[in-house]
């Protein structure tokens, strides 16, 4: 598995504090296994998967990285 990084938002909903926290895990090896594992383990623990990009070479048709974008919404009370 690639470098993980991750972020937080936060939002006011009422009376309640939303925090909207993000991850991206870079995968320098792009298959599909790698992929579908990313995707799978990470989803196992509560993020939502909302989207994936690619970096690609002009040389090349495979992507070299990808980047694997998940988002997890908190409520504090």
């Amino acid at each position: 598995m690639g470098f993980i990084y991750s972020g937080v938002h936060e939002a006011k909903s009422g009376m309640h504090k939303k925090h909207l926290h993000y991850k991206v895990v870079e995968l320098s090896t792009v298959t599909d296994e790698a992929l579908e594992r990313v995707i799978n383990d990470t989803v196992k623990e509560g993020w939502n998967l909302d989207g994936i990009n690619f970096a690609m070479r002009d040389s090349s048709k495979r992507p070299t990285m990808a980047f694997v974008l998940f988002t997890k919404e908190e409520t504090e009370r």
